[in-house]
């Protein structure tokens, strides 16, 4: 079973990931990687010596193309329970929840296969079990 929490701030050093809410014109921006045929909300593994809002701003610009956008911070989040193989159940893992508003693309170069946007929110879901709960809390917390 998948256990997602949220909380106002945490040790930074604790931070793996950044996850995108992004929207452009009043619309939502999802992607699609390469290898899935599911799609999800911009965002990545933090690299060594970032900082989180680093990571978000490189993760949406790598994910969506995204070359003018604002971002804002919303909340951080953790997952406990296996979302992959080599995964511990017990395990809790944190990412810092983000928002942003994208005025211009640029062509994509990374393994994301296209970006999907929409007027609505999506049914098929690379992490039905979490992401979903990500859009549900920024929108609580008055981002949505």
């Amino acid at each position: 079973m998948i256990e997602v929490r949220f909380y106002d701030s945490i040790d930074d050093k604790l931070l793996k990931f950044a996850v995108i809410i992004s929207r452009t014109n009043g619309k939502w921006v999802f992607c699609k990687h390469k290898d899935r045929d599911t799609y999800e909300v911009p965002g990545g593994h933090r690299e060594e010596g970032e900082d989180i809002l680093t990571t978000a701003k490189r993760e949406l610009r790598e994910e969506t193309g995204a070359m003018d956008f604002s971002i804002k911070q919303i909340c951080v989040y953790s997952v406990k329970g296996r979302t992959r193989v080599n995964e511990r159940d017990d395990e809790e893992t944190f990412g810092m929840l983000f928002i942003a508003d994208i005025a211009s693309f640029e062509e994509l170069h990374s393994e994301i296969e296209q970006i999907l946007i929409t007027d609505h929110l999506i049914d098929n879901w690379t992490y039905p079990l979490i992401q979903p709960k990500l859009l549900e809390e920024a929108k609580n917390r008055g981002y949505l």
